[in-house]
């Protein structure tokens, strides 16, 4: 029974990725695998053309990082390990719609890994950020020496600003889900559709607004912090 949910995990990842190919020309992505085959062996580089070949994947359009964070932090490229990924880039604050929706989908198709899943995102809260790391810029270092650099940093992390985050995102999936699955049913000629649906369609429409709501406000006061540091060090420079 475990393997069911597991195979509509991998089904919808691929069906996901061809989607994505259609749009793109995959050459570009070829030659970037390519040029990644050619650097020394043990580098971030080499490992990640190595995973794919091995996996027989491509770089997904986009999504190059995503491949080099699977390297990088040691997840196999399984539907279970997709997920544990996902939960640490969270706790990481590799926070986006993309990543709450792919973790939410494996959360409640896998409820035997919750608890697997909770360790993870807790390793990810207390290690070093890699939410902006890029193949450009790490593809040339040693893997081993990056994996220790970011699993054995510990860091002090605002855990309330990162829930936060997760909960505004959370609402904004979950509303719209919501909001989607009631839908059809306000077009029936049936009374009891309408007020069945009616009804949590205005509750899903509220929590997808507070959602949107709450992101907006939490990154506001971000850039007001960042505008507040700026100001901070001019005056400090006149002075």
């Amino acid at each position: 029974m475990t393997r069911i949910p597991e195979k509509i995990i991998k089904a919808s990842f691929h069906l996901s990725v061809w989607t994505i190919e259609q749009f793109h020309d995959m050459k570009v992505y070829e030659d970037k695998v390519n040029a990644l085959r050619h650097f020394a062996a043990g580098t971030l580089g080499k490992d990640v053309a190595g995973c794919l070949d091995k996996n027989n994947l491509k770089l997904v359009p986009g999504y190059e990082s995503h491949d080099l964070k699977h390297v990088l932090l040691d997840y196999k490229m399984t539907p279970v390990d997709e997920i544990r990924m996902q939960a640490f880039m969270i706790g990481n604050g590799n926070i986006s719609i993309p990543s709450i929706a792919i973790f939410i989908y494996g959360f409640l198709l896998l409820p035997h890994k919750w608890n697997q899943f909770f360790e993870d995102f807790k390793l990810g809260l207390f290690s070093t950020s890699i939410k902006t790391w890029t193949m450009e810029h790490f593809a040339d270092r040693q893997t081993k020496e990056l994996r220790e650099q970011v699993l054995n940093t510990k860091q002090e992390v605002d855990v309330m600003k990162r829930v936060a985050i997760m909960g505004s995102f959370s609402a904004i999936i979950v509303g719209l889900f919501g909001m989607l699955y009631c839908l059809p049913y306000l077009f029936s000629p049936k009374l009891e559709d309408l007020v069945g649906a009616g009804f949590p369609f205005v509750g899903g429409a509220i929590l997808f607004a507070s959602g949107l709501i709450s992101l907006s406000m939490q990154r506001n006061q971000k850039a007001a912090g960042h505008n507040s540091s700026y100001k901070t060090c001019v005056v400090g420079q006149v002075v």
